[in-house]
């Protein structure tokens, strides 16, 4: 649960919540998508909160590293594109990222109590909808993004890759 939490807070801080205008973004359903997300985390943080009260639990802080970095990765791309496909591109990638990490605590916690699975999944299910809804956002805009693959991989550097 813990680890549930620190993931929903690093979202905050370094995806929905990093300090970014929202309203900055050129489209409005682009708008929509990202803002009805947040709602959701923040809902979802809020809960969280409450089951770890309960359990006399003060959470998990994210890692320092990661957030920094991620910040960095974020604030870096959107130096050299702030457009709303690279918005949407940075969001999909974490949120691709947020459902590989909560599965495997899902896989690795088997004998979690059924509320803090169930709240698992849900998070699960929120950061899915998201990566779906924002990739179904640039195939009706007709947006081509870069998508990165571990350590990078592009299509400029997936041949190299290939050939190591």
């Amino acid at each position: 649960m813990a680890n549930m939490e620190a993931g929903t807070k690093l979202d905050l801080l370094t995806g929905l919540g990093n300090g970014y205008d929202i309203e900055k973004l050129d489209d409005e359903s682009l708008k929509k998508i990202l803002i009805a997300s947040k709602r959701h985390h923040e809902d979802l943080r809020s809960r969280i909160e409450t089951i770890l009260n309960d359990y006399h639990d003060e959470g998990k802080k994210p890692n320092a590293f990661v957030t920094a970095m991620s910040w960095l990765k974020t604030n870096m791309k959107l130096t050299m594109n702030e457009s709303d496909a690279t918005i949407a591109s940075l969001m999909i990638e974490g949120s691709d990222m947020g459902v590989q990490s909560l599965s495997k605590y899902l896989n690795q916690y088997k004998a979690a109590e059924e509320k803090v699975k169930d709240i698992t999944k849900e998070l699960i299910s929120i950061e899915e909808k998201l990566s779906k809804d924002l990739r179904a956002y640039l195939d009706k805009n007709d947006l081509d993004i870069d998508i990165e693959v571990d350590g990078g991989i592009n299509k400029e550097t997936a041949k190299q890759s290939v050939q190591a």
